[in-house]
């Protein structure tokens, strides 16, 4: 049932009608210190996002913003600053999402195709290089498992660099 409304919910964002202020593309011409900023302290700057999304009420908080199965399950209530701290070192992929989902069903702001190809490309690589690995583990080849850890060093470039522009 949660998955069947997560997927509305994505289709649904196809049809927001503004569009974000910078595309992914354009946000490090944009605003460099901001991205160099969140490249070198990212779990920093994606607890200030979230207090910020949140109109710094942290009353409003719920673990990765309500779209993961935690979510109003690690009781945010008793402490949400500890909790957003905890979710931002421990769940960080997942709670740069969160912020940018909660800011698209907020304001209405479609996910842009070149968005799309970003971040598929992005979790394409993450996924070869799991293959990559799991290849390695049972041929027990040497040469695989070293371009597994290739992969895996250029999916998390990838993937830090995204989450810095995101």
């Amino acid at each position: 049932m949660a998955n069947q409304q997560n997927l509305e919910k994505m289709q649904l964002r196809q049809n927001y009608r503004n569009l974000w202020h910078t595309d992914l593309m354009r946000t490090i011409q944009v605003d460099t210190p901001y991205c160099c900023l969140s490249l070198w302290c990212a779990p920093c700057v994606s607890y200030l996002l979230r207090k910020r999304a949140l109109y710094d009420d942290m009353s409003r908080y719920t673990c990765c913003a309500g779209y993961m199965p935690c979510s109003g399950r690690c009781g945010e209530s008793k402490c949400p600053e500890f909790c957003l701290c905890t979710e931002v070192f421990l769940c960080f992929g997942n709670s740069v999402a969160s912020t940018r989902f909660l800011l698209q069903d907020e304001f209405n702001i479609q996910t842009t195709q070149c968005d799309n190809c970003i971040i598929g490309f992005m979790l394409c690589l993450n996924q070869v290089a799991c293959i990559f690995s799991i290849v390695a583990m049972i041929v027990g080849s040497e040469e695989i498992s070293e371009a597994s850890q290739i992969l895996s060093c250029l999916a998390d470039l990838v993937y830090c660099s995204v989450c810095a522009c995101m």
